[in-house]
Order: structure tokens, then sequence, then C-alpha cells
């Protein structure tokens, strides 16, 4: 049986920029124009489908709807592109994956649509992801996200239609970004929001001819003739310019009153300077109806239109979940049209973190038999002799960690209770003043601790999972007991770990460059770069400790300086999934080399929602055995 994966592509919604991405185009021609920027989300409707390998290229659905199936054949498929109609943009897409990739159908099975379709939210485009999406993901064909997004584009430029370059945003889900646009190059950086923003989006139920709005305002590029052309420029390139950074400010600080006012503005803008060139369509009365109507003043910040503008789609922010609701029923049940919310939230920050430290230290005998090994002492390079757990928990704080649990055996528990509750006054008295100092951050420390049991030594999977409750569903970062990990840069291993969850909200593995005669050693990561500075990496593949060959053959990333090879740096962010799938092995005994393995658990996640590995800029020093232990002492402490 083939495998068969389930994905979920939503609709988009540009917040800010519509029409600057076609814009940005004509900088082929005209360098002069200004390069064009948008602020665009994924929303919380859109195409849930089931995809898997076939002898021919199917699209099928639960809806209702009329099956497609035909060869892949590049001419057949381009042909039914050229067409026209709802298959034409996924026959669009694989004819050009059967163009420049070595790939067999797929069968696209759509079991649910809540994304309205004709509605200026990009049904069309979503389509396209999805379609793009699983061939990348059933045939490993080792594209980024921006990579699905680039053949989708293409494939629908392969239609009638004439998307613009913003529409298969909606391949990074549901979050907001923002892409710029200069000419055939796109960039695209994730918006950290500050704060919660209620939308409401609305079909207008009026129609509006997107093909005749494009054909009008392009007839004003790449070089403007008249007032009136040079106005759409300066709308579409300095304005926008302006109202894109005050939006992305606005976004990052949580200020949805001054979003709203600024959304107004930007309506206002486009009325003045971009509705003449295409006055027929923008002139959009039903749109202004509801951005004049006052009875929503009550309910909302602002409003403006949506992607081409015209009578298609009107976007509203509301002051908060009890006004989106108001304003929901309201243009549902008076104004007779089709409304529903897009609430947007700071992505969980990670403020839990998890350390092993129930081992033994069998490989440190006889010395862990008279103190644990996260108790050996280093030099730190503050000049303080510390012990190894003390210099992981002060490096937590650092990176905004406020609760930690220790994962540790039952009868170990004394240890800690004593080494974190405060000395005696008489030794405290004894202490020099910073070691006063040091000895009051030690407690309060203390006091961020919580310990569970690990009863019975089933692997480190077994461990981990003992922490799903002190996790409550949360994001949780999980350290090593046994290493100790040095920055060199300006901020933490541990923080450097959560701002790639934070910018794309999936489980992370840390990572760093290793040579390739010690891949036998480690667990090594593939995958492809999710950003041009080569920081996060979509992993598609996590193997334990392969051989050279078979490293050099499959696990060789494409870097800027050539290939590198990707081991596990030994931090994790673990999301609620990596524990149910942890919850499940245990359950039915499902073990690698007789234990509960991480390893599996974080492949099977990877597998089924995406998993990133960050590449740390920091070492990592090993005290779990006696030379590493030697070579950290002696290295640590320096610098």
């Amino acid at each position: 049986m083939s495998e068969k994966i389930e994905l979920f592509v939503p609709g988009r919604l540009c917040l800010f920029g519509e029409h600057s991405d076609w814009a940005g185009l004509h900088r082929n021609i005209n360098s002069a124009i200004i390069p064009g920027e948008a602020i665009v989300t994924g929303i919380e409707e859109g195409i849930y489908a089931t995809v898997e390998a076939a002898d021919r290229f199917i699209i099928e659905s639960d809806l209702g709807e009329e099956t497609f199936a035909c060869d892949m054949d590049t001419q057949v498929l381009r042909r039914t592109a050229c067409e026209g109609g709802y298959f034409s943009y996924v026959a669009g897409v694989a004819s050009y994956i059967n163009e420049h990739y070595s790939v067999g159908g797929l069968r696209i099975h759509i079991t649910r649509r809540t994304l309205p379709m004709k509605s200026g939210l990009s049904s069309s485009a979503a389509i396209c992801v999805l379609t793009a999406r699983g061939f990348n993901r059933i045939y490993k064909l080792k594209l980024n996200t921006l990579g699905e997004m680039n053949i989708a584009f293409i494939g629908e430029q392969r239609t009638p239609s004439r998307c613009g370059r913003l529409d298969q945003a909606c391949a990074f889900g549901v979050k907001p970004v923002h892409m710029t646009f200069d000419s055939n190059e796109v960039d695209v950086e994730p918006i950290t929001l500050g704060g919660t923003f209620y939308w409401v989006v609305a079909d207008l139920k009026a129609g509006k001819d997107t093909i005749k709005i494009l054909s009008d305002l392009n007839k004003c590029y790449p070089f403007a003739e008249n007032d009136r052309e040079r106005a759409v420029h300066e709308a579409l390139g300095a304005d926008n310019r302006e109202y894109i950074e005050r939006a992305s400010e606005l976004l990052t600080e949580g200020n949805a009153e001054g979003l709203g006012a600024l959304m107004r503005e930007v309506q206002e803008n486009f009325d003045k300077k971009v509705a003449p060139a295409s006055p027929k369509e923008l002139a959009s009365p039903v749109l202004h109806s509801v951005l004049n109507d006052e009875n929503l003043d009550k309910w909302i910040y602002g409003a403006k239109g949506v992607g081409s503008q015209g009578d298609g789609t009107v976007q509203l922010l509301a002051k908060d979940a009890a006004c989106q609701s108001e304003v929901i029923n309201y243009l549902n049940n008076v104004r007779g049209m089709e409304a529903f919310p897009l609430t947007l939230k700071p992505k969980q920050t990670v403020r839990k973190a998890v350390i092993p430290v129930a081992g033994f230290g069998t490989r440190l005998y006889p010395a862990t038999k008279a103190v644990k090994k996260d108790f050996l002492p280093v030099l730190d390079k503050d000049g303080l002799f510390k012990p190894v757990i003390m210099v992981l928990l002060e490096q937590l704080v650092q990176s905004g960690i406020e609760e930690v649990c220790l994962i540790i055996g039952r009868e170990e528990r004394h240890l800690y209770e004593e080494f974190f509750a405060p000395m005696s006054k008489e030794n405290y008295d004894k202490l020099p003043e910073d070691k006063q100092r040091y000895e009051d951050k030690l407690v309060k420390i203390g006091k961020m601790i919580s310990y569970v049991y690990q009863d019975e030594r089933r692997g480190f999977g077994h461990a981990v999972y003992q922490s799903r409750d002190f996790a409550d569903g949360e994001p949780v970062l999980l350290l090593l007991g046994d290493m100790i990990y040095e920055s060199l840069i300006g901020e933490t291993c541990s923080s450097q770990l959560i701002r790639c969850y934070e910018a794309y909200g999936l489980p992370v593995v840390s990572m760093h460059e290793i040579p390739k005669n010690q891949v036998v050693h480690y667990g090594i990561m593939h995958g492809v770069w999710e950003d041009t500075g080569e920081d996060g990496m979509h992993l598609d593949k996590i193997v334990e400790k392969p051989t050279v060959d078979y490293a050099e053959e499959n696990l060789a990333v494409r870097c800027k300086g050539g290939s590198s090879y990707f081991a596990v740096f030994g931090q994790y962010i673990l999301t609620e999934d990596v524990y149910k799938v942890l919850e499940k092995n245990i359950r039915l005994g499902i073990e690698s080399r007789g234990e509960i393995q991480l390893t599996d658990a974080l492949e099977e996640v990877r597998a089924a929602s995406g998993m990133m590995g960050c590449r740390i800029k920091g070492k990592s020093y090993d005290v779990g055995l006696p030379q590493m232990y030697i070579e950290t002492v002696r290295e640590f402490g320096r610098g």
C-alpha cells in the first residue's frame, strides 16, 4: 500500500499591499519602480485532502464534484490547463512538475473544503499549492515552502488566470508574512504578532471582474505617461512601502486600534489614487456601503477591501472576540453576506524546559557513586566553579524560561531539594558578597523547578514522556542533562532554538555541522533551507548513526559553501504531537534497540506534520564520558 498523506492548505488574505506584487514585477523593464511589498496571511478556511502516489494524475472529492483523471503527459496536462476551469489549476501545476522532476502520478482526494470559491481569498492558489505540496511530499522532491509556492505560481500562470505573486502565500499557513516583490525575486519573512487581532472576512455577494481590474491597472505600467498613471505608481510604490512599514510595526506591537485606523487610511488612498484607473470596477458601491455602514462602527476599528479590490470581499478588524461575533451576525443576517472569522494570535512562545537527569552515570563510576554527573563541577566564564546543572539552568533563565522540570529517579529528589534550599545563616555569612548574591540567585532558580520520576528505565523517549503533565499542552524546550552549551553569538543556544519555533510554529531539532567521517556517531538530519541565511531547515529525514556511504549519497545538505552534514546538537522544542506519539509507542511497546526512543517519535511527527532543524551558532560539551568531561573542564571556562 502506498503512503497516504493528509494535507491542509488555507486560503489567503492580503492585509495590506494588494496589487504591489505584479507592479513590482515591472521592475524588469523600469528599474525606477519601487519594489512591491505586502502583508499576507493564510486564513482558517481552506482545503483538506489526502494525497498518494498513483498511476495517473487524479483529483476527486467527497463533495459531490466531478472527478478528473488523465495520464502524466505534459501535453495533455498543459492543454487542460489552457482550457480554464477548476481542473486547469491542478493540471498547470502537474504539467510543470512532470516537465522538471522524475515523478509518477498523484491521487488528490479532497475530503473537505471550507474556503469560499471566487471570493478573492485565493481558492485557486490554495489548490495549486496543495498539488505542488502533494508531489513534493510523496516523491521527496526536497522543495522548501518557497519552492512549493513558486511552482504553484508557475502552474497557475499556465491557466487563463493571471494571478499575482502574493496569492500563493497561503503556502506558509495561518500566519502573517511580509513579502517583497523585486522583479522576479520574492522574499518572505514571518511577522511576530504582539497581540491578538480579530478579523472578519466577508464575501460581498456582488461580483467583480478581476481580469478587467488587472487589465486597466497594468496599462499604467511599466512607465507612467500621465497624472493618473503616476498616481497609481505612487500608491503602489512609495505610499505602499510606508504603509507596510507602519502596519508591520503595529502588528508587532499588538496595536489593533492603530491598525484599524491605518486600514481606513490605506483604503482612502486607494480610492483616491488607484480607483480612477479602473473606475467602473473600482467604484465598488457594495464594498463602500459596508465601509461606510455606521452600524458597524461600535464593533470595529477599521475596514478595507481585499485582493484586487472591487465588490468581491471586505475585511474588517473587530475590537474583540465578542465584537467579532456581532459583526459576523450583522453581515450574515442583516446584510445578506457570507462572513467568517479570522483570529490571528501570537505564536505561543516557549516558557517551559525539561532536563532528564535520571541516569546513573555508569561511564563515570565510581565518581557518580559519590556525586551525580549533573552535579560535577565545571569552571564557568564568570570564574565560579558550578555544578553542570546550574550552568544549564542559568542559560535557561537567560533564554526567558520560567519553569523547569527535572526528570529524576524517585530516590534522588532529596539531593536536589537540599542543593536548592537556602544554606545556613552561619555558612551564608562566611561567603564574600559576590557569592552571597550567587547563593540568592541559586535559591531563586530552585523555586522554578518541578520534579517528575522515571521509575522504569525504558529509554530516553520514555524518560521524556514523564514530563507530559508538566508540559500541559505547551511547547517545551528539552535539554540533555549531561551536556553544556556555549553560544558563539549574543544570544544563548536555547534562544536561537526558541526564535526558530516562533518563526515556524513546528517542533524544532537543534543541529550543527560535523565532518563527514563523524556521521556514524550521531543522528544526522537532511532537509531544505527555509531562509536565505541557512538557519532554519525544513527536515525531510532524520537518520540515526548512518554509514558514511549512506550519508554521502542521501544526507549531504546543499549549502552556500558546498555540501555539509548536520548532526543533532542536543536541544529540542517538543509539541504536544510528540508526546502523543510517545504515549502510543509506550502503550504498544514500539521500541528500537530495546528502548522507547525519542527519535522514533520525532520522525513520525516530522512525516505527518513537518519539523524544523535549527542551525545553532554555538558549541556543545559532553560531560557524560571521562575524557569528554576532562576536555569540558579544560576548555569551557575559557574566554
